[in-house]
């Protein structure tokens, strides 16, 4: 049986919003947000513990300064494997100034790759551009998933008529990069948990098992207040219709205060070795004394551990794990 004390954790440090892929060549693909914002990078390893120590591949960087949009604070890219094409979604914004609602000025940007081997060369990427919503507001933590058939993109973005920073929306894709159905919002911050300093729902997470989807999010600031709350449909019934989303009332993974382990979330989920235990990644902190915004301390690691299943069906993801390197 897989335990949390199989791998390395943190596995990769200073790596906040993780995603790994293991796709089918036999490779576990890594891509996260660096603390500089400034480029995108993949590495891949055999096994989830080889990522700690492949050395990663820049397939894309930043524009130039003052050059528009794509040139600053490269947020949060997620690695997906589409119809035997690669795609990179992220969020980038024209300038690190707020908008006039007060926030930052992120949209969301997709990338293309035709090369089996996603990590040659930088020029086996092209850029597809943004990935337009209605809303043309602060958007960020874009999604994929395919479901009877169709592509759907699930994402957060700012509605100015709602409270807060973010909720979380869906529709279907005309390709990986356009919309074709009109958005659907799924969930907006309202409890408590939800709205600790910042009003947030954001970095969603899709999970199909046991006949339903589960759709994973976080909330609140990026202290350690942020956890993670999920979303549940039965797998036959209408994505787009919001009433058919089940919404947890309660965070499902949030800080363990006793081992020091600090605001998990932005999480992914990806399959252990054996290629049937689950596993969920996610980024942590292991101290509260943060010297200014959040969003510049580096040191959110990338975390990797098990989860188990209930009797009838859903997720149990516990809590965070204790470090273990010496």
């Amino acid at each position: 049986m897989i335990s949390a004390t199989d791998y390395v954790n943190p596995l990769i440090v200073q790596r906040a919003d993780p995603y790994i892929y293991k796709h089918t060549d036999g490779y576990y693909y890594f891509t996260a947000s660096v603390p500089a914002y400034n480029l995108i990078e993949i590495r891949r390893a055999k096994t989830l513990n080889g990522l700690a120590h492949a050395a990663p591949r820049t397939i894309w960087r930043k524009h130039p300064d003052g050059s528009g949009p794509m040139s600053q604070l490269i947020w949060a890219p997620e690695l997906h494997y589409i119809d035997g094409k690669w795609f990179i979604y992220f969020a980038a914004a024209h300038t690190k100034e707020f908008d006039h609602n007060g926030m930052f000025q992120h949209r969301m940007y997709c990338l293309e790759c035709d090369n089996p081997n996603p990590m040659r060369d930088e020029s086996d990427w092209v850029e597809r551009g943004q990935v337009k919503t209605p809303l043309d507001t602060f958007a960020l933590d874009a999604t994929v998933f395919k479901a009877h058939g169709r592509l759907y993109y699930v994402w957060a973005q700012k509605d100015p008529a709602i409270k807060g920073n973010s909720n979380i929306y869906i529709a279907e894709m005309e390709n990986p990069w356009t919309l074709k159905s009109k958005p659907v919002m799924l969930t907006k911050p309202e409890y408590d948990w939800e709205t600790k300093i910042f009003w947030v729902n954001e970095g969603p997470a899709i999970l199909h098992r046991n006949g339903k989807y589960f759709l994973t999010y976080s909330a609140s600031a990026t202290d350690e207040n942020y956890a993670m709350g999920m979303l549940t449909i039965d797998e036959d019934a209408d994505l787009l219709d919001a009433r058919n989303w089940a919404k947890s009332p309660t965070p499902v993974f949030q800080s363990n205060l006793a081992i020091q382990q600090y605001g998990p979330g932005h999480n992914s989920f990806t399959v252990a070795e054996d290629g049937k235990t689950d596993l969920l990644v996610y980024h942590c902190r292991n101290y509260t004394d943060i010297k200014g915004d959040p969003l510049y301390d580096p040191n959110r690691h990338t975390m990797v551990q098990p989860f188990s299943w209930t009797a009838d069906g859903r997720p149990e993801f516990g809590k965070p794990v204790p470090y273990n390197y010496e």
